[in-house]
């Protein structure tokens, strides 16, 4: 049973996308503050309904993010 819902977050084309890794839920918003709100409303929904341990999650599951950076250059081109 599942104690975190878990979602990776990415940048492109002018827009924040929310990927659930342990869940089946996608979000974006154009601003990191939108993303947050509609990362809220999808978890909301994903549970609408049902009880979180029929979906293999804990009764109060928390919310983990991370971002995930632009290819990085490491070290100095020559």
């Amino acid at each position: 049973m599942h104690g975190v819902l878990q979602f990776n977050i990415s940048y492109e084309d002018g827009a924040y996308t929310a990927t659930g890794t342990n869940a089946a839920i996608v979000t974006f918003g154009h601003t990191f503050e939108e993303l947050q709100r509609n990362i809220r409303e999808a978890v909301a929904l994903f549970f609408h309904g049902e009880d979180p341990k029929t979906l293999g999650f804990s009764g109060s599951p928390s919310v983990l993010t991370s971002f995930e950076l632009p290819t990085i250059e490491y070290g100095s081109k020559t």
